[in-house]
């Protein structure tokens, strides 16, 4: 059957991609779209053409896959589907039901008109794949919606609700049924002998762009690009589409795609996008092992984790009971919902519609009894052992018998807590990342007896709220945790031996992080940290650096109290020289000569242990694969995605310089810092994880 099917309405030709799941833009959909413009063309009884989709999706954009296979350089290429529209001597209409994304979309601007339903979103999200749009999208958003928004809306890859592409001018109409609407539209056009409207040549939105627009919003991201090649290219391709014949800026923009394609940023965030979707699929768990529905949750705490859970569950759609034993805390809680409902609203990433909508689904709930009709019940209280058993043997006898009872923890034992329970097949952890409604990351732990279903189910919840969900197996910090603590003590080490934590903090900034690892310590609270050190045990020939001890000691718990590593005014961060002096008392009451250390030096320190953690993790099965921890570290704890990721980043360099570092800090670090069996055996070989089975 053909992916692009062809039939007449009222002499109007309708072409319908139809390649499931999302109507990729394969080769085979290129050369039909391409062969029923040029029947509908030759066809004298045709007036118009509307291209339209199946699957209540337009189309999703290019073929991934496809892609890294090379096919997607065959002809018919996108540009010659898009020659063969602006060619057309016919109305040509678009109509936009579920997504239009990439080159979707720049099939979509080629067109004539474009009619669109209400609930449909559109956008250019190449650069989340280290790319730019290459088929002239650049240019005809730009020419159609001005640059200002292009430069908001390309740079950032979002999806664009079908109400404001109407009122940016990106679409002419929107329509219950897009397609009957298209269909009048083209009739009507043709009828009326309307002038062909090619968005590459529409002037209005670019005649007068403010002076010094393109400079200041350069200037505006070079935080959050820093390091990254798509979103500048992406700038100077809409800087082009205002400035230069359209030729020229679709020249430009497609030199910039590709020199993006061929870039390694390109292929670590093209490793990322197949590693989440890898992610989703457990060995041993197949087609037949159906999830359970969950059209209902509770959770348990409305603390800031209880909270941002539940209003995962509620921007999902899923309704959701929110218990708390004090009603003071849980009217707090509830208040601090509505607060980020409001804020959300007040920045424009949700309409007031859809926050009260959402906040409509969180109900309050003060007693266990309340919790019987929820198919998951989610436990986010504090992280105590003996507080999380009490709280799962009441959910025993309060939960619906086919509910799933779900731990927030993360870091401790699943199958202890689950010793709470008469269902331990029914118990799992899902360990959310705060704050919860944003952060993408979802690690499942799976406990000794967690049945398949009950692991399917929460594979399966995680794609329901949108997040990346990563399977773990039970041990002391599951996958992230686990390997975080190696980062954390490094640091101090390196603080020890003659580092400062500025310069520190700078090299994994320059590297990609968001914020160094003293700055995060400083914003989640050196108290807190200390904390979870204390309840970890050292084996007998490790130890921790005693630095975060005192500092805390010195009352610098972090941003909250003004000090810590550093001292702030509001969120700015300020070196402190006190701080350095506590350091320095420190290196002299270990007898440690102080000492300059390089700045490749910090950065192999601080994540060589990471990976070789990484790899006793996957020879143990705590992770199922190496680019399960990838997921994890990029979607959970800032690991720049460009770099694609911990393990990869390291296979990309040569896993023998891992090997290296570890054999140098072992016999001052202990045992555990040895290189790990996996590693060795690779790097001997000078093999990648992918020889790990052989």
């Amino acid at each position: 059957m053909s992916v692009v099917s062809y039939r007449t309405a009222g002499g109007v030709a309708v072409l319908t991609i139809d390649n499931p799941p999302v109507n990729a833009l394969s080769h085979a959909v290129r050369a039909g779209l391409v062969e029923g413009l040029e029947r509908a063309a030759g066809d004298a009884a045709v007036v118009a053409a509307v291209l339209c989709g199946t699957n209540a999706c337009f189309s999703a954009g290019a073929d991934i896959e496809e892609i890294a296979s090379g096919l997607a350089l065959q002809a018919p290429l996108l540009a010659d589907v898009q020659a063969r529209i602006e060619a057309a001597r016919k109305p040509i209409v678009a109509a936009l039901e579920g997504t239009a994304l990439g080159g979707g979309l720049e099939i979509a601007l080629t067109c004539h008109w474009r009619t669109c339903a209400p609930t449909a979103r559109v956008g250019l999200p190449e650069v989340k794949l280290g790319l730019i749009p290459g088929a002239g999208g650049t240019l005809r958003f730009t020419r159609l919606a001005g640059p200002e928004s292009a430069l908001e809306a390309i740079t950032g890859g979002a999806q664009i609700p079908a109400a404001r592409a109407l009122e940016v001018g990106l679409v002419d109409a929107l329509a219950e049924d897009a397609v009957a609407a298209a269909i009048e539209l083209g009739r009507q056009a043709a009828a009326d002998g309307r002038p062909l409207r090619l968005a590459r040549d529409c002037g209005d939105r670019i005649r007068s762009v403010r002076p010094g627009l393109f400079a200041e919003f350069r200037r505006n991201i070079t935080r959050r690009a820093r390091g990254q090649l798509a979103p500048w290219r992406i700038v100077d391709s809409i800087e082009a589409a205002c400035m230069q014949p359209p030729e020229a800026a679709l020249a430009l923009e497609r030199a910039g795609f590709v020199a993006c394609r061929d870039s390694p940023q390109h292929q670590a965030l093209r490793h990322v996008f197949f590693a989440e979707r890898e992610a989703r699929r457990i060995p041993g768990i197949g087609a037949e092992v159906k999830p359970l529905p969950v059209r209902s949750a509770a959770v348990i705490g409305a603390g800031t984790m209880g909270t941002g859970i539940a209003m995962s569950f509620a921007n999902a759609g899923i309704p959701v009971l929110l218990r708390e034993a004090a009603p003071d805390a849980l009217e707090r809680g509830l208040a601090q919902v509505r607060s980020q409902y409001d804020g959300s609203v007040k920045r424009g990433s949700l309409t007031r519609e859809r926050a009260a909508a959402a906040l409509a689904l969180i109900r309050p709930a003060s007693d266990y009894a309340a919790l019987g009709s929820a198919d998951i019940v989610v436990e986010a209280v504090f992280e105590d052992l003996r507080l999380k058993q009490e709280v799962f043997g009441l959910l025993d006898r309060a939960a619906a018998p086919a509910a799933i009872l779900a731990t927030n923890t993360s870091s401790l034992d699943i199958d202890a807590i689950a010793a709470a329970t008469s269902r331990p097949e029914q118990v799992v952890g899902t360990h959310f990342f705060s704050p919860a409604h944003v952060m993408k990351l979802l690690e499942n732990v799976r406990g000794s007896r967690s049945s398949p279903q009950t692991l399917a189910t929460v594979m399966a919840l995680g794609r329901t709220l949108g997040k990346a969900a990563v399977l773990a197996g039970n041990c002391d910090g599951f996958i992230g945790n686990r390997m975080l603590m190696f980062y954390g003590a490094e640091a101090e080490f390196l603080l020890e031996e003659g580092a400062t934590p500025e310069q520190i903090d700078r090299v994994m900034e320059d590297f990609g992080f968001a914020m160094g690892p003293l700055a995060v310590r400083d914003l989640a609270g050196n108290d807190v940290g200390l904390l979870i050190r204390k309840g970890r045990k050292l084996p007998a020939d490790e130890r921790w650096s005693p630095i975060l001890e005192r500092v805390v000691a010195a009352g610098r718990l972090g941003q909250k109290t003004g000090k810590g590593f550093y001292r702030y005014e509001g969120r700015s961060r300020i070196s402190d020289p006190e701080v350095l002096t506590l350091i320095e008392a420190v290196s002299r009451d270990l007898g440690l000569k102080r000492r300059s250390i390089p700045d490749q030096e910090i950065l192999e320190r601080l994540l060589h242990p990471l990976v070789n953690e990484g790899a006793r993790i996957v020879d143990e099965g705590i992770a199922l694969r190496p680019g399960d921890i990838d997921v994890v570290y990029v979607n959970g704890y800032g690991f720049p995605a460009y770099k694609g990721g911990p393990m990869y980043w390291a296979e990309q360099a040569g896993l023998e310089r891992v090997v290296e570092t570890m054999r140098r800090l072992a016999p001052t670090h202990g045992a555990r810092w040895r290189p790990a069996p996996l590693l060795e055996r690779l790097a001997a070989t000078g093999a990648g994880w992918d020889a790990r089975a052989r």
